[in-house]
């Protein structure tokens, strides 16, 4: 059923500039921003082609700093370069909340202010703010709440099965003062069950935590029912929960592998900002 007042998300390609991204056009209304990153129209060179926006990845700095600059101007936020938000990102549970004292960290690659520490959520409220993550496989998270605010999540096995999607989710609910049944999540691109082989006993952690359908078919870990089994346990309403549903490990002439690219490979985004 769906939540009383609220719109369904959807998820639509936009291209510009020989860019490509995901997003809800629908959310232009509230005064939000949200893309889900392809890999084409950047400058890096192989094994960083072409759009790449991780820094920690051995890409030249240079070339990193022009493709954010390039997505940023592709999204219509160009201006708001200097006040990018790109976190730490450690495979972690912690949760930061975005203030303006942490505007611009991490912003350049290499130079500036440091990015936000051992962070792998973020949450924030602030106006004209973009928030940039990096994936290669894990699953990229945006929830928004109707205030508005927003959150990224990185979610990889350790941060699904800590369920740090839900939790998200309800610290950006009671950070805003709505319940979590009021919230809007997107699920971006990430590795699909068929090329996710984990160990037995990670698989079997999964299915004790969250049931049986963590395991697929295939007998890999659905990391993307496992996360949005977290987003619906938190309070999350299942059709308020947009997929993309592309698989990175299959589509790697769009989006980046690290596991389909033999571990050394660039970084697609997800990116959220209220303006």
């Amino acid at each position: 059923m769906t939540p009383p007042t609220q719109r369904l998300p959807r998820l639509e390609r936009r291209v510009a500039s020989e860019l490509a991204w995901w997003t809800d056009p629908g959310l232009e209304s509230l005064g939000v921003t949200i893309a889900f990153s392809e890999r084409a129209g950047g400058v890096s060179v192989a094994p960083f082609t072409t759009l790449n926006l991780a820094a920690h990845v051995g890409d030249e700095p240079e070339a990193v700093d022009e493709n954010r600059s390039r997505l940023l101007t592709a999204l219509g936020v160009g201006e708001l370069r200097q006040q990018l938000v790109v976190p730490e990102q450690v495979h972690g549970e912690r949760i930061g909340s975005v203030t303006r004292e942490v505007t611009g960290a991490g912003a350049f690659a290499g130079r500036g202010t440091a990015p936000v520490a051992g962070t792998d959520a973020l949450v924030c409220a602030e106006r004209r703010v973009p928030l940039l993550m990096c994936f290669a496989d894990c699953v990229p998270v945006i929830i928004v709440a109707p205030g508005p605010a927003v959150a990224i999540v990185h979610a990889g096995w350790r941060g699904a099965l800590a369920s740090l999607p839900g939790k998200t989710a309800v610290v950006l609910a009671d950070a805003t003062g709505c319940a979590t049944v009021d919230l809007t999540a997107y699920v971006g691109p990430h590795i699909g069950p068929c090329h996710y082989q984990v160990s037995s006993d990670i698989l079997s952690h999964f299915v004790n935590t969250f049931g049986t359908f963590a395991r697929a078919d295939s007998g890999g870990l659905d990391l993307g029912a496992v996360v949005e089994a977290s987003l619906t346990g938190s309070g999350v309403a299942g059709c308020s929960i947009a997929s993309l549903g592309a698989c990175t490990a299959e589509e790697t002439d769009r989006f980046f592998s690290y596991r389909a690219e033999g571990g050394h490979t660039g970084r697609h985004c997800a990116l959220a900002c209220i303006l």
